[in-house]
Order: structure tokens, then C-alpha cells, then sequence
């Protein structure tokens, strides 16, 4: 019987790689923490409806890369493509909004059949950042100091922000007027998908990768010719928070992002580590969404990273590691008597907060002296039944720097708590 595979895109994250994905996490949790927002938890499933209106029937996502299917309820339900109509969706229902603005992060897996590639799965995990019930120019900033200073922190190099504004609902009805005319006129010089999307969603054609398209649009009307004078001015303002934060920025006047629900500011994170520009986050304000959804009207602006694309590009920085996940004591046993006082040892010691690798197999002492020296612990805590019978166990240095010690279980914690103290990290 052949062996069972994973679904193509769906990908294990194994013990040795999932050090980095905690680091990232941890980093990310820290610094949410420091800007006081708070973290929530949406289910994987939702009904399909919420993103067919909250993120736009015509755009790709909805139209090409949704998982749907009917329950058996008969109703239609979706893995969930991103995480922002969720968050939205929850703070309506549960009655966040009228308790105020709300400072909201979340992580997990997302869903798309896409193409998988380097960096990118069908399987996904985002971490995103959602301020729901803020209006000024400054939560803009601010969302984007979030992400910058934590993907500094992590060590990403070769950080590029692109900014564009996308106006107000009445600056992109004229822009697109216009917009449409001018692609009519091109139409014959446009790729195939970018024909088909003059119809549906044409802001989506300024977004295309084809290089015969994007040397074409060069000569297209811009957003920024659109623009009524109070998003002129709130974009400034946008500029100049992000000037005074010396976070240097490059206007973008193609960047529209490919979900219907932003207006306003939007922007992509990108880094040169790995040759080309990749985005490692992006995001945007979305102030009609709230609304779209069901709940009263209410600015907002948020932003995802994607963490396959960021773990990608730490694991190939050579300054970038995550802590070593190494253990404080490998606890050693052999004997019936001696086996059977391991667990207890190792279980008194882990409620101590110290770290400890039991190692259960009953090998000869010399085997499992070299898993423990493969575990990197500094210590090991050997037991016989010679020590057994006496309540003893033998500590062990297993970098050879301190001369073995024979000392009554009771004590280990505290000789041990001792002399991780005071020891100098080991590099």
C-alpha cells in the first residue's frame, strides 16, 4: 500500500525549521504587546458570503483561489483567504465597536489555491494588525511603524516601503471613469487577463506583472489626478508622520493591493534579501468595510505579513537565527529502580522552570550519553540503581568543565538553578 502524501501547497513545518517560526511569533507577540493590542481568534471557516462581499466578487481571491464548499447544512462555507473580514466580521457580532476603537491582532493559517512556489503555499500563515475605529491620519502611521520596527527587529534586510493613496469612494469613481477610457483605447496591447478585467475591476489592471502591460500603463492616468483636495491633504499628513518617524518611503502611484475593500493609504513592505523585491507585508485603510458588512460606519486600517515569505528570508540570512530550543538537563537512567525515578526527577525539575530531556529508551549509559550530548544540554542527571537506592543522582557536566557531583535528589534543583546562574552563555 503506498504511503499517504500531503495535499500539493500544503506543507509540513518540522521540528528543525519550526525554532524560526517561534522566534518570529514571539517577536511579533512583543511588540503587538508594547503598542497595547490586543490579540483575537477567528475560526478557520467561515460562510462563504462574508468574503464574496467583503473582499469583492470580481477580484481573483473570490473568483479563482477560495476553497468552498457546501456543508451538510447545504451552506456554502470557505477555509478563509485572509484574515481582515473575519476580525471585522467578530467585532461586529460580538459588539466590539460600541465598547470603542479596537487594537486587534491575529495569526494562523489562511487558504488559497494558488500556484505554490517559494515562499508561497496554499496552505498560508499570516500575522496581522486591524485598527478598527480610527480615523486620523496618524493611525496610518502608526500601523506602519508597527510593521517596519518589527520586521527591523527580526533582521530583515533590504527594507523598501511603498506608499500610494487610494482616495475616497468619489475620487475612485471619477478615476475610474477615466481609467476604463483609457484601457478601452488600449485594449489590443493589454494581456488577455487584463482585457477581461476593464469590466470587472479595472484598478486590478494597474496591478499586472506582465512587462508589456506595465511598460504600457507608464502612460496611463494616474489616482493621484483624481484626488478631490482633503485626500490630498490627508495623504500629506500620512507623509510627513512617516518623515518624522525616518521611516523613508517611496511613492507608488501603481499599488493598488488586490482586495476591493481598501480607500486611502496603502502600502507594501518589501525586502532585496533574496535578489528581487519581495513583499513581506502589506495593507491598507478599508473604511467602508465595517459598514459593508453589516455594522455601523467605521474607519479602519490594517495590515498582514506573510510568514513563509519572512521565515524565507531569515533562514537564508546568515546574521539571523532563531534561539537555540537546547535543554538545561538530560536526565540518564538505566535500571529498573533507576528508570523508574527518572520521570519524577525530570517532572520536579520541569516545574522548577529548568528544561529537561528525559530520555526513555533503557539504552546502554554509553547511547544515551551521546543523545545528551546531541541534545546540547550543558548537564546531565545520571541515575542508576546504585543511586537510585540511595535517593541520588550523579550530576554531570557534559561540556567537562566541572568535575562530576553526587548529590541527593532533593538538592538537584537548587545545584542546578546555581550553576546556570552563574555560568557564562556558551556560544
Amino acid at each position: 500500500m503506498p504511503s499517504l502524501q500531503s495535499l500539493r501547497g500544503m506543507v509540513d513545518l518540522l521540528p528543525d525549521a519550526i525554532g524560526l517560526w517561534q522566534h518570529v511569533e514571539a517577536s511579533a507577540r512583543e511588540h503587538f504587546r508594547r503598542a497595547a493590542v490586543a490579540e483575537i481568534r477567528t475560526p478557520l471557516l467561515e460562510v462563504t458570503e462574508l468574503f464574496a462581499r467583503g473582499i469583492g466578487e470580481a477580484t481573483d481571491v473570490v473568483g479563482k483561489e477560495m476553497y468552498t464548499f457546501l456543508d451538510r447544512g447545504e451552506r456554502s462555507c470557505t477555509l478563509r483567504p485572509e484574515g481582515t473580514a473575519s476580525v471585522v466580521r467578530a467585532a461586529i457580532q460580538h459588539g466590539l465597536l460600541s465598547q470603542g476603537p479596537q487594537r486587534l491582532w491575529y495569526g494562523g493559517p489562511m487558504f488559497r489555491y494558488e500556484r505554490p512556489q517559494a515562499g508561497r503555499q496554499r496552505q498560508f500563515h499570516q500575522i496581522g494588525l486591524e485598527l478598527l475605529g480610527f480615523a486620523d491620519a496618524r493611525s496610518d502611521v502608526e500601523a506602519i511603524a508597527i510593521a517596519w520596527d518589527l520586521l527591523a527587529d527580526l533582521g530583515v534586510g533590504g527594507l523598501a516601503l511603498e506608499l500610494n493613496t487610494l482616495g475616497s469612494p468619489d475620487d475612485r469613481a471619477r478615476y475610474r471613469g477615466e481609467l476604463v477610457a483609457w484601457l478601452e483605447a488600449h485594449r489590443e496591447r493589454l494581456d488577455p487577463d487584463s482585457q477581461q478585467r476593464i469590466a470587472t475591476n479595472p484598478l486590478r489592471v494597474l496591478d499586472s506583472k506582465v512587462p508589456d502591460t506595465q511598460t504600457l500603463l507608464a502612460g496611463a492616468p494616474t489616482l493621484a489626478d483624481a484626488l478631490c483636495g482633503e485626500s490630498h491633504e490627508r495623504f500629506a499628513r500620512v507623509r510627513q508622520g512617516l518623515e518624522a518617524l525616518a521611516i523613508p518611503f517611496e511613492l507608488n502611484p501603481r499599488l493598488v493591493r488586490g482586495l476591493d475593500y481598501y480607500s486611502h493609504t496603502a502600502f507594501e513592505i518589501t525586502s532585496s534579501q533574496l535578489g528581487a523585491q519581495a513583499t513581506v507585508c502589506g495593507g491598507g485603510r478599508y473604511d467602508g468595510l465595517v459598514q459593508q458588512l453589516g455594522g455601523a460606519p467605521t474607519p479602519a486600517i490594517g495590515w498582514a505579513l506573510g510568514m513563509e515569505r519572512l521565515v524565507l528570508l531569515l533562514s537564508q540570512a546568515a546574521h539571523v537565527s532563531a534561539p537555540a530550543a537546547v535543554p538545561d538537563l538530560y536526565v540518564v537512567s538505566r535500571g529498573e529502580a533507576a528508570e523508574a525515578l527518572a520521570l519524577p526527577v525530570a517532572r520536579r525539575c520541569r516545574a522548577s522552570g529548568l528544561v529537561v530531556e528525559l530520555d526513555g529508551s533503557g539504552a546502554a549509559f554509553a547511547k544515551q550519553f551521546r543523545r545528551a550530548d546531541r541534545s546540547g544540554a550543558r548537564f546531565a542527571a545520571v541515575i542508576g540503581d546504585a543511586e537510585a537506592s540511595e535517593g541520588l543522582a550523579v550530576l554531570k557536566d557534559l561540556r567537562g568543565e566541572r568535575p562530576e557531583q553526587r548529590l541527593a535528589i532533593a538538592a538537584l534543583v537548587d545545584v542546578l538553578r546555581q550553576l546556570l546562574a552563574r555560568r557564562e552563555p556558551v556560544a
